[in-house]
């Protein structure tokens, strides 16, 4: 579907096991369980990646793999959907940053530090329940090289998923804005999945967005909820962060619930009229929660992108030490 007053595309973002709905552009997410964590998890994500690529190449009469701002906005020109990929869970690395380089070689442009699992380098956001978190940094040193390496590449940092403790060590070590590509705010839902107001704060200062889910347990904390209390979310990270670090990140599949009054994507155009009946909301402001905000995050990325190609900065080298050595060859 396009919003053609806002001359944006809402985001259909797809898993292969999972569709998620993201604002401005598809997103295509290699998903892989964290069941999968140390052991085929590279394979499988590989396997996603290549799936994605070929699902585009079938359907080129709608669909355009793209990896820049610039070839999104002439996809979206030639009327067809800007396709990305993305990598969600840091397990999906190996614990290698040679993998990370070799995804975005074939496309991706996100990488979510992690899922539902933590990883040796990354707390998730179920450590705050669940005491892993504990003394533990919110990222090692190896992690920290991750961050570093996606700014150097140009791929953005996702923080939906990890721990607070995560988030202020990602928004510390950045030199690039972020993302949260499927989080709400905290102070109205008190979810470690969602984002605390001084995390908001620093998003703020970083550049980055907050891109609001429609699952309805990140909304009001149980299985019911309705548009209102969606609008209700994005009052407050504007309210809290500003108008230029909001988006929509809406998440349809791998959700069992959603909210009364968005059901599915037919639904984005009554959540855009009902913010337009608040005076406070323009249409400029609308066109920014609709993709704006994201694609000028995505064109900063890449600007320090460029600017660290110029200063000549080389590949991150940075190894990490395999959890499971046994099963490791070269390792003793």
């Amino acid at each position: 579907m396009c919003l053609a007053e806002a001359k944006i595309w809402p985001v259909d973002t797809m898993m292969i096991w999972k569709i998620e709905y993201r604002s401005t552009k598809k997103f295509w997410s290699a998903y892989v369980p964290c069941g999968a964590a140390q052991l085929n998890a590279v394979q499988l994500s590989l396997e996603q990646i290549d799936v994605i690529r070929r699902l585009a190449e079938m359907n080129a009469q709608h669909l355009t793999l793209v990896t820049t701002v610039k070839d999104l906005i002439e996809t979206h020109r030639e009327g067809k959907i800007a396709s990305l990929i993305g990598v969600e869970g840091g397990h999906s690395l190996g614990n290698s940053l040679g993998v990370l380089r070799t995804f975005y070689g074939l496309g991706a442009r996100y990488l979510t530090l992690t899922h539902a699992c933590d990883t040796s380098w990354a707390v998730c956001s179920l450590g705050e329940t669940n005491n892993t978190e504990g003394t533990a940094p919110g990222l090692s040193e190896f992690g920290k090289a991750v961050v570093r390496e996606l700014n150097r590449l140009g791929m953005l940092v996702d923080l939906s998923h990890v721990s607070t403790r995560t988030m202020r060590a990602a928004l510390q070590t950045t030199r690039a804005p972020v993302i949260f590509s499927h989080s709400a705010a905290r102070a109205l839902c008190n979810s470690t999945r969602n984002v605390p107001d001084d995390v908001l704060r620093n998003l703020a200062k970083n550049g980055g967005v907050a891109m609001i889910p429609f699952y309805t347990y990140f909304i009001t904390c149980n299985n019911t909820a309705t548009i209102k209390d969606v609008i209700a979310h994005i009052n407050h990270i504007r309210k809290v962060a500003g108008i230029d670090h909001v988006g929509i990140g809406a998440g349809f599949d791998g959700i069992n619930f959603t909210p009364v009054g968005l059901e599915d994507v037919s639904r984005y155009p009554q959540l855009l009229a009902t913010l337009l009946e608040d005076p406070m909301w323009s249409e400029e402001d609308i066109k920014k929660l609709a993709g704006l905000n994201l694609l000028r995050v995505f064109a900063k990325v890449e600007q320090v992108r460029d600017e660290w190609q110029r200063a000549a900065v080389l590949p991150v080298e940075k190894i990490s030490p395999p959890e499971n050595s046994a099963c490791v060859y070269g390792v003793s």
